[in-house]
């Protein structure tokens, strides 16, 4: 595979690279993968969007890498990208496109609507592959039949109007993706407590160790990383499983250890601030009296 990935500047670039026909608008497109050109040999790429791209596929036998992890689609999924960043892939020689379609929405196209800021509290288009949304059928279907409105709509009636209608449809199908992430995050309600569960080995084996007086805290990247998470996932899972960000739940774990030292041993609040991983026992006693109402000391006396 090339060290240098192909960026892929317009919509139009990436007909053209795929086979396909002109694209009826050039700030958005909708594809079937049916309609693509087939891989003749095998192909290695590694490719950089400059806008955002919404997909579902399935019956894929070539893999898709995306952060650093490969990922078979062999039933419908749904993941979303941002623009500028890195897809690579992986087609076989002869290898059969997947079915299913890809959305293309260039950033020029939000321009001067209130979609171009909020586009960005959608934080699954930061999330990995491996983080994909597994669709049922009917989301599937109202996914399609917004994605179809969308697509006549560019193709048919190109006006004044069409560009808020346009807005207006892509709203709705964003929103409904956050609602089934959000309906993915409590039925596989299993396995994700499963994470959790190694999730609270990870921090209490990490709290037990020197690594606080040594590293500080653990970064929310140091955990993604630990369970190849995105950061935008792990905190999103772990805020539907406990209400806490996965930073409010170190900080929470903290104050536990922090507890525990000021109700078992007779050191000074300044030796447990080192000992827990803060330069300044004033920023360990900030921190303690947010998250308790109390200081330290007040809590130290109250067990008394």
């Amino acid at each position: 595979m090339s060290d240098s990935p192909i960026r892929i500047k317009t919509i139009s670039q990436f007909h053209t690279l795929r086979g396909l026909p002109k694209p009826k608008h050039p700030l958005i497109s909708v594809i079937n993968f049916e309609d693509m050109a087939p891989a003749r040999e095998s192909v290695k790429q590694r490719l950089i969007f400059d806008f955002y791209m919404i997909s579902v596929k399935r019956d894929m036998d070539h893999k898709y890498r995306y952060g650093q992890q490969d990922y078979d689609f062999d039933e419908g999924v749904m993941f979303c990208m941002a623009p500028h960043q890195i897809l690579s892939i992986i087609r076989e020689e002869n290898g059969k496109n997947p079915s299913g379609w890809m959305m293309m929405i260039h950033p020029d196209f939000l321009w001067n609507t209130p979609l171009a800021s909020t586009i960005k509290k959608y934080e699954f288009f930061d999330y990995s592959v491996n983080e994909a949304l597994f669709l049922s059928e009917d989301e599937e279907i109202k996914i399609q039949q917004i994605t179809d409105n969308i697509k006549q709509e560019y193709q048919t009636n190109i006006d004044k109007f069409s560009q808020n209608i346009i807005i207006s449809q892509l709203e709705t199908l964003l929103n409904y993706s956050e609602r089934f992430y959000q309906r993915q995050f409590i039925t596989r309600r299993k396995s994700h407590h499963q994470f959790l569960e190694r999730l609270e080995i990870l921090l209490k084996d990490y709290f037990e160790g020197n690594n606080l007086k040594e590293h500080g805290l653990p970064s929310v990247r140091f955990l993604s990383e630990k369970f190849n998470m995105s950061q935008y996932y792990m905190r999103n899972l772990l805020r539907t499983l406990t209400g806490q960000t996965t930073q409010q739940h170190i900080h929470e774990k903290l104050i536990e250890k922090a507890k525990e030292r000021l109700s078992t041993t007779e050191l000074s609040v300044s030796e447990i601030a080192y000992e827990l991983g803060f330069e300044h026992s004033q920023s360990f006693s900030k921190l303690f009296k947010a998250k308790t109402d109390i200081s330290p000391l007040e809590f130290r006396k109250s067990l008394n």
